[in-house]
């Protein structure tokens, strides 16, 4: 057991310490504490033990420019002859003892093991994995779940992560996948933080002394009385005016807060920022002179790489951008001298707090939201704390400075509740690709695939939440059996069968009003026409509101005068009652009956329609006269009544009914509170089936998108046998690729179309298929080589059909096609020079290496790939040595490529 005590040179923390002792009892660790605080020491104590063993370690890092920051490191730290980088195009001393690489290349080894006949994890002790948050990267973050996954049991595991609120449930998954882990938590900074703001007015404390919410000084911004009116649509007033970037920069400076890093979410805010600080020197002469000396030489070895537009002329005086349009030669040449203290200011944008070690005094963070693809947002708890971790220097600085702005959406009480809140929980990433599925299934059966796509972070941190759904599920159920317990002997079958009749019933007799209603106006017509000649005595039926909607027997015993061109009816009914009413009112006209002498008898004097008076003993005569005839005739049914579809519909719904009351339902308790129950009853079946879908979904989900990638892959013939599930000579190809979807990239270079093209060509067809350049601006002042123009149109087709493929199977994974660049990549492969290149593009120089080095990374996995034909995998290579020249290379890949090899662990390209 090695002495930490005789391999570092100062007193270590207590969680360093805590660490230490679980990985000398055999355990892997996960190390949760602050940037800054000195997790790397437990990953470099491991590498001092494996070297002490004769073992091996492999450190992973999330970015290229990390790894090749560590391996700087780890030669100077362990000697030169003991440390190798394995990249995508380039391995370095790969039988070291401490090989860097990023997690994704140490991914891809673990696949590729059983291929091979050599164990590239023989002798290896431990593997770190620095900056292990990164599992939540949404494009990149399964490669961590992964590796974790697929890494041998004997070996330890170093998980190395900024704080985040789920440590303890990552820790429980890797002891569940993996063995037995330990958790080391630490809150603890080295050196500790102190949050300021400022506005216009100047640099102010933010946070109390106890740091649990804002500083008593503190203004908190107020909108304008008047600002909010009601019922206004006003647009939210503007936050107070942000103070100028230099006059920030001037606080700082005066208050010895400098080194710092100033973070701008965007690359042209970076580059507005150095020009904003206009002529001012942060730094002394002697300072400026050591600037000068490292630039003269940088320039001298590589000119080309040199940032023009004043950038160089702003390094001299101590102020510097760094971003991801630079050149990363140009970055690292910013990183070397800010590490040295030499510059003073870096504007960066947020990827540079992505463990790039450049600690400074103060960070600087210009805004607490930031715009993203989908819109607006509030910065996360995680990514405040990230910046905010990479000020305060151990060793250099007593405090560290957070210095938050005002901007034009955000104040003092945004910047308080971001300083005080917690970390973000780590969320899964995992996602089955093409690569995945081949890959398991060239060495495992299905069962044991699915064994291995459930122990996902995902499907671990799942089954956290289903205990909670499966708990509601069983809730409701339990309501449910409650329910149909509590309806008793109740025959739902019947219930619902007399629903059904009721239901039926009610649609017969709407349509019975509906016919009814017909047959009344039809009626209503002829009967008004007949009634201008119907002479005083004629017996009628009526049907009136003051009637009460009774058909009534009734004599005319006068007609006067309406108005309009009806005459008014003065009526006398079988109740002795008398009427003025319109001839509407009219529903039978009995003119087969003989008429009633009505001349005896002395009328009322009623003026308005729909006027009654009760008759006296005068009219009673009269009125018995109506109801004898009534009762000899049927004078109660309205003639509509009698026609005969009316007459036949009045018949169904008379049988339906009788059928209603006899049927059992009918004698039951409260029928209206058993249909209430009922529904009660359906509402929660339909909710216990809406939760057990979701919880089917959640527990399945990897494992449904699994299997639809093998029907692609079975479409396009990746993979055959009795039960379809053996990869073939396409299948073995497309599983030796890395990309964004390593089918579409398998089938286009099987195709047969680019076998034709020549070197600078093909290297223009891998850029147009491999990558794609979100950028509403973009042109390029080269114009697409025809031949390669040519190829992409022959592809479209088998673009197409895998597009509706994987629609059909319902996944989805990107198919690039960005032929606008072509013509830049075979411009670069047929010896353009730089300066050339980057004058005839609107991209960034950074944008512009990274494209090339996604070519690059597709070129250099040709030759492993086997049913490619042998003069394709001749012209990659020819292509490949084409473009992969300084500075799309780094300065080290070119110095090394004497001793470089290609490697067949290939790494995925950077988003």
């Amino acid at each position: 057991m090695l002495d930490p005590g005789a391999i570092f040179p100062f007193p270590l923390d207590d969680f360093q310490l805590e660490a230490i002792d679980a990985l000398n009892q055999g355990h892997s660790v996960v190390v949760s504490a602050p940037t800054g605080s000195g997790k790397t020491l437990v990953g470099e104590y491991a590498i001092y033990r494996a070297l002490a063993h004769g073992q091996k370690v492999f450190y992973t890092t999330p970015l290229k420019a990390l790894s090749n920051q560590k391996l700087r490191d780890f030669r100077e730290q362990f000697g030169a002859d003991k440390v190798g980088l394995l990249t995508g195009d380039l391995s370095l001393n790969r039988e070291a003892q401490v090989v860097v690489m990023t997690t994704e290349i140490f991914r891809n080894m673990l696949y590729a093991e059983a291929d091979s006949g050599d164990d590239p994890l023989e002798g290896v002790e431990a593997v770190v994995l620095d900056e292990c948050h990164y599992m939540n990267d949404s494009q990149r973050g399964t490669v961590w779940e992964e590796s974790i996954i697929h890494c041998p049991p004997p070996i330890q595991l170093v998980a190395l992560s900024a704080t985040v609120a789920n440590a303890g449930q990552l820790t429980d998954w890797i002891e569940r996948v993996h063995g037995p882990t330990r958790l080391v938590l630490s809150d603890h900074r080295p050196v500790p933080l102190a949050f300021s703001f400022c506005s216009a007015k100047g640099l102010h404390p933010l946070l109390n002394d106890e740091g649990t919410g804002l500083h008593p000084n503190c203004k908190v911004w107020r909108a304008p009385k008047g600002s909010h009116r009601k019922g206004t649509k006003t647009p939210k007033p503007p936050q107070p005016e942000a103070p100028p970037l230099g006059f920030v920069v001037a606080q700082m400076a005066e208050r010895d807060m400098l080194p710092a890093i100033y973070f701008i979410f965007s690359r042209r805010g970076c580059d507005k920022g150095v020009k904003e600080l206009g002529k001012a020197t942060l730094v002394t002469p002697a300072e400026q002179a050591r600037i000068k000396a490292r630039l003269d030489s940088f320039v001298a070895t590589t000119p080309e790489a040199v940032r023009e537009g004043g950038h160089a002329e702003a390094l001299l005086r101590g102020i510097a951008a760094h971003h991801a349009g630079v050149l990363p030669a140009w970055k690292e040449l910013i990183e070397e001298l800010f590490q040295q203290g030499l510059i003073k200011v870096v504007f960066a944008t947020e990827t540079l707090a992505a463990g790039i070690n450049m600690p400074a005094r103060t960070t600087v963070i210009s805004a607490l939201s930031k715009r993203t693809e989908r819109g607006h947002r509030a910065l996360m708890g995680s990514e405040f704390l990230q910046m905010a971790g990479r000020a305060g220097r151990r060793g250099l600085d007593s405090q560290g400075y957070v210095v938050t702005v005002q901007s034009r959406f955000e104040g003092v009480r945004e910047a308080g509740q971001l300083a005080i809140a917690p970390a973000d929980p780590l969320v899964s990433q995992f996602t089955p690709s093409y690569g995945m599925v081949l890959n398991l299934l060239q060495r495992y059966d299905l069962a044991k695939a699915k064994e291995l796509v459930e122990r996902s972070f995902g499907r671990y941190l799942a089954t956290l939440d289903l205990a909670e759904d499966e708990a509601r599920i069983a809730q409701l159920m339990q309501q449910l059996d409650s329910l149909e317990d509590g309806s008793g002997e109740v025959p739902w079958d019947d219930f619902e069968d007399y629903e059904k009749q009721r239901g039926h019933l009610r649609e017969e007799r709407r349509i019975l009003r509906i016919l009814q209603q017909q047959a009344e106006e039809t009626l209503a017509h002829e009967l008004t026409l007949a009634l201008q000649f119907a002479s005083e005595g004629t017996l009628v039926s009526l049907k009136a509101p003051q009637l009460r909607g009774r058909v009534t027997p009734a004599v005319i015993v006068a007609k006067v005068k309406g108005p309009g061109q009806f005459p008014l009816l003065l009526c006398l009914t079988d109740d002795n009652v008398w009427l003025l009413l319109p001839c509407g009112a009219v529903v039978a006209l009995h003119a087969e009956l003989s008429c009633l002498q009505v001349s005896q008898v002395e009328a009322p004097e009623l003026r308005h329609s729909g006027e009654l008076r009760h008759g006296d003993q005068a009219s009673g005569g009269l009125a018995l006269a109506v109801a004898s005839m009534a009762s000899r005739h049927d004078m109660v049914t309205a003639q509509y009544d009698l026609a005969g579809e009316v007459q036949a519909h009045a018949r169904l719904v008379h049988d339906l009914e009788e059928q209603l009351e006899l049927h059992p339902a009918h004698r039951w308790g409260d029928r209206r509170q058993l249909k209430k129950h009922r529904r009660r009853m359906e509402e929660l079946q339909l909710e216990i089936d809406e939760r057990q879908r979701l919880l089917h979904f959640r527990s399945n989900r990897h494992w449904d998108t699994f299997l639809a990638l093998i029907e692609v892959l079975r479409f396009f013939g990746a993979l055959a046998g009795a039960e379809g599930l053996e990869p073939t000579e396409v299948g073995r190809t497309v599983a030796a690729l890395r990309g964004d979807n390593e089918l579409w990239l398998g089938l286009a270079l099987m195709s047969g179309h680019l076998d034709e093209l020549d070197p600078p060509q093909l290297a223009a067809v891998f850029e147009a298929i491999s990558t794609e350049v979100n950028r509403p601006d973009l042109w390029c002042g080269f114009p697409p080589p025809p031949a390669a123009e040519e190829a992409l149109h022959d592809l479209r087709g088998l673009r197409r059909e895998l597009e509706r493929q994987q629609e059909c199977a319902k996944v989805t994974f990107p198919l690039w096609w960005e032929p606008e660049l072509t013509g830049l990549v075979h411009a670069w492969a047929k010896g353009a020079s730089w300066s050339d290149v980057i004058g005839n593009t609107s991209l960034d120089e950074g944008d512009v290496v990274r494209i090339l080095r996604r070519t690059v990374d597709l070129l250099a996995q040709v030759p492993y790939c086997e049913a490619i034909s042998e003069q394709l995998r001749t012209k990659a290579r020819a292509a490949l040595k084409a473009i992969n020249r300084f500075p799309v290379c780094e300065i080290e890949d070119l110095l090394s490529s004497g001793n470089g090899q290609l490697d067949s662990a290939i790494e995925r390209p950077m988003p």
